[in-house]
């Protein structure tokens, strides 16, 4: 296991607005899977977000969260989560 980031997500179990749906973050994606997004290259979850990077400005690193939204788990780039107002 190579993982990054040491300690959890600080918004672990919160509810963020990604893309205008709610997404629950669960933890830094190599926290949860043992590996960088990148070499989970058997994971379907890893897959989708690689293609979705295509042709975007998402920064290609690790500061990766995997959550659901809208009952499927998926990973998202920090920098695409917005706060939800309580």
């Amino acid at each position: 296991m190579s993982t990054v980031h040491s300690a959890p997500f600080e918004g672990a179990d919160e509810t963020f607005d990604w893309g205008g749906q709610p997404f629950i973050a669960e933890d830094w994606w190599d926290r949860v899977y043992g590996e960088s997004w990148a070499w989970s290259r058997n994971n379907p979850a890893a897959l989708k977000y690689a293609f979705r990077l295509i042709g975007t400005d998402i920064p290609d690193d690790d500061e990766v969260v995997y959550g659901n939204a809208g009952g499927l788990g998926h990973l998202v780039h920090v920098s695409e989560l917005k706060v939800v107002s309580q």
